[in-house]
């Protein structure tokens, strides 16, 4: 996609693919194509994996689910809310949140982030996949850590 102002139907295969730790996220719509109104991804997770905890100060985030529970943590005390297919979680700026997959099946999820911005740390800290059904690579300590160096960067 190039000219946001011309509608574009995205396949469910197309989009660029990246593997965040442990995670398969494909940028549906980034801030180039909504100048810089939302983000749209598509997320696959597998058992077990999820993100760090961690808190956004510039966007806020929704979650749908498809297929599969997601179990999110939410705020300072952590509280444990589980989402299943057809929920939808709205995670506001500044509030501390991470989700984790807890079941034996992977998740399927889209997520909107609004403004956009953080598809371009997704872009920084994540390792480009040669497709959309490419399986997501291990969770490795190298993108830890390069995820904490410039995560103030996208604040």
């Amino acid at each position: 996609m190039t000219d946001k102002r011309t509608p574009q139907l995205i396949g469910p295969r197309q989009g660029q693919a990246y593997s965040v730790v442990g995670d398969r996220y494909i940028f549906k719509v980034t801030g180039a194509e909504s100048d810089g109104a939302y983000a749209f991804f598509d997320f696959f997770i597998p058992p077990g994996n999820g993100s760090p905890p961690h808190v956004h100060h510039r966007e806020d985030e929704g979650f749908h689910i498809l297929a599969g529970e997601l179990t999110f943590f939410i705020g300072a005390e952590r509280q444990r809310v589980v989402a299943r297919v057809g929920d939808f979680v709205h995670a506001p700026r500044d509030v501390p949140h991470f989700f984790r997959n807890e079941g034996p099946v992977p998740v399927h999820a889209l997520a909107l982030v609004a403004p956009a911005g953080l598809e371009r740390f997704f872009a920084e800290v994540g390792i480009p996949l040669d497709s959309a059904e490419a399986d997501p690579l291990p969770a490795a300590p190298e993108q830890m850590k390069k995820m904490l160096e410039v995560a103030p960067k996208y604040g």
